[in-house]
Formats: structure tokens, C-alpha cells, sequence
């Protein structure tokens, strides 16, 4: 039996292969996107970006209790004026300002400022208090000349958060023979002036649980130092993988108190410090069971 075997001609390899490449090209280019009408504003860009809005979580690894074999609680503050904290205030898109619009939307729930354990929830009028600060001003009737006044609600100042809290847990896994860290919560501070504009105190605009608001920080992208718009990092990406910097200001204790309670200035930073080199010394003393 013969084997035949067909060979195209020069020239239907030519005609196949200009096909080929110009389906390839066709398909590789697309216009740039235009809007639909003449009303609707134009895409300040050269192209759609999906990547960041359709980007999924990871799940966590489950962990099972009879597995952790310590733990503690720490409460950390991130100024945002320090250089690797400056993505936090984007002007653009701070991160106070991404999560106060998803509460404001219904689309993120928050906690009271004071409920860092996240069992009372902020209703909309609270939420909206917490926000908008109230101001009163002076209108004129030009009819009658009469003077009244009205109180007006001003937009949220988001470049007024300086400072973040966050809560986290750090537990060494013994199935994984690994210290490993959850972040809890979020909370973004606002300054409390007086009358006179003098400074009183810090407070929380409100707390995020954050394994709840991760999915909405996945698709929320972050905007690094290395000036990269086609960089894809989320607001979920800079907190696992800790690209920010803080200060312990609270370890869990017998007292429930802060470290500025019992120590100021230089002492409080040094605490910090030792609060956690204890916490990764901790993980090599482990190990050396």
C-alpha cells in the first residue's frame, strides 16, 4: 500500500499564510473606545481596563482552632505623611474616600466608631452625621430683606484623614509550623477641633470589618510609588502583602489599656518596637521546641 501524502504549492502557502496573518491582525486590533452618543463624556483613556474590576479574592486557608497554638491582638496606626504610606491619601481616590461612597451606596457595611468588635452596625443617618459636617449660613430674601438661617451639609473632606487604625491577629499555625497575621478591621481618623480650631482629639469616622470589605478592595486599585498605570495592585494586594507602615499602639492586655497610657513620647516608640520584635522572636523561640 502507498502512502500518499498531498504537499501544497508555494503559492497556497503564500495565500494561506497572508489569511493567517491578517485575521491575527484584525483581531488584535480594536478602535479606541468612543462614546456611544455625543452626550456621554469620552473614556479618558486608549482602552478599557477589566482587569482590576473583574478580579476575584482568594480565600484564606482554613484554620482550625485545636491548630493555634498562640495568639495575640494588635491595634496599629498608619500616618499616612510618611512616604510608604502616601498611596492612602491619592488625591483622586483616597482610601477613606473608597470606603465612606461603598457605605454611603449600601455596598460595605461599617461599624460604630467606637465598636472596634464590630457589633453595632451605623445606620445611614449616623453614617451620614459622621460624614457631613453640618454648617449654618445666612440668606437674604432680596424681596423683603430678611435675613434667616439655613444649615447646609458639607462634603465629606477626605484629605482630612491623616491616620488609619487597624486590627489584626497574629497566631503560630502548628499545621503550617508558620506565625501567620489577619487583619480585623479598618478605621480611618478625622481630627476633633474646638471652636477656636485647636486641636482635641482623634477619632474613627467609622470600622470596617475588613474580611468583609475585601472583595470591594480587590477590585479597587491602589496607586504605588512606582508610578505604573498599567500596574494592577489593589487596596486588598497592600494589605496582604503589608506594602504600608505602622506603629503598634496597643497590644492585648490584663488592663485594656494603650501604650500612651503608661508611656510617652521616645518610651512609646521603643515600646512599639519591642512589642514586636517579641512577636517575630516569639516564632523562633517556637521553633526551637
Amino acid at each position: 500500500m502507498k502512502l500518499l501524502l498531498f504537499m501544497p504549492a508555494p503559492r497556497m502557502w503564500g495565500s494561506a499564510g497572508y489569511l493567517l496573518l491578517s485575521a491575527c491582525l484584525a483581531s488584535a486590533q480594536s478602535p479606541d473606545p468612543l462614546p456611544a452618543t455625543a452626550a456621554e463624556p469620552p473614556l479618558d483613556d486608549f482602552t478599557t481596563r477589566e482587569v482590576v474590576d473583574m478580579r476575584p479574592i482568594l480565600g484564606y486557608q482554613a484554620v482550625r482552632e485545636a491548630d493555634i497554638l498562640w495568639e495575640t491582638r494588635l491595634w496599629r496606626v498608619i500616618d499616612v505623611r510618611e512616604k510608604m504610606n502616601l498611596p492612602f491619601s491619592y488625591p483622586e481616590a483616597p482610601l477613606a474616600q473608597i470606603l465612606g461612597l461603598a457605605a454611603l451606596s449600601g455596598d460595605l457595611r461599617v461599624y460604630d466608631s467606637g465598636d472596634d468588635r464590630f457589633e453595632s452596625p451605623m445606620t445611614l443617618e449616623s453614617l451620614r452625621a459622621a460624614l457631613f459636617e453640618q454648617d449654618t449660613i445666612v440668606t437674604v430674601d432680596v424681596e423683603t430683606g430678611k435675613e434667616t438661617l439655613r444649615a447646609v451639609e458639607q462634603s465629606p473632606d477626605w484629605q482630612a484623614v491623616k491616620r488609619y487604625r487597624i486590627k489584626e491577629a497574629w497566631f503560630f499555625d502548628t499545621r503550617t509550623s508558620a506565625l501567620r497575621f489577619r487583619i480585623l478591621g479598618i478605621a480611618p481618623l478625622v481630627n476633633v477641633v474646638n471652636t477656636e480650631g485647636d486641636f482635641l482629639y482623634e477619632r474613627p469616622m467609622f470600622w470596617v470589618h475588613y474580611p468583609t470589605a475585601r472583595p470591594l478592595l480587590a477590585r479597587q486599585k491602589a496607586y504605588l510609588h512606582s508610578n505604573n498605570l498599567a500596574a494592577t495592585t489593589t487596596w486588598e494586594d497592600v494589605f496582604e502583602m503589608r506594602y504600608f507602615a505602622s506603629t503598634v499602639y496597643k497590644e492585648n492586655n490584663l488592663y485594656d489599656r494603650r501604650i500612651e497610657h503608661y508611656l510617652t513620647g521616645v518610651d512609646a516608640l521603643f515600646e512599639a518596637e519591642k512589642i514586636n520584635d517579641a512577636l517575630f522572636n516569639r516564632e523562633q523561640d517556637l521553633w526551637s521546641w
